[in-house]
């Protein structure tokens, strides 16, 4: 599995547009194949930052995810109207058992 987390925040005057950007982005990624989970949620010590939470079968659905013309224009729009460049970050999870 893929875990991939992601951050951007906004300003007062881009938040609204971010958020709504963000929620669309989540929407149709969750019908992509291999997509397990993907979710935006609203930072409770800085509601102008959105924080991103997605979980994929595997990275060949991850590459077919970022190759679709939405998510790169997603990452666009998210750029613009962000006040600091957006963060990503991919993690490989491993099964492992807990004793």
């Amino acid at each position: 599995m893929i875990i991939i987390t992601g951050s951007v925040t906004g300003t007062p005057e881009t938040i609204d547009e971010l958020l709504a950007a963000g929620l669309e982005h989540v929407r149709r990624s969750r019908e992509e194949p291999g997509c397990i989970s993907h979710a935006v949620h609203r930072d409770a010590e800085n509601p102008l930052r959105l924080v991103f939470f997605e979980r994929w079968e595997s990275a060949e659905a991850v590459r077919a995810h970022f190759a679709v013309p939405a998510s790169a224009q997603f990452v666009r729009t998210a750029t613009a109207l962000a006040a600091s460049p957006p963060t990503l970050e991919l993690f490989t999870a491993t099964a492992a058992s807990i004793s």
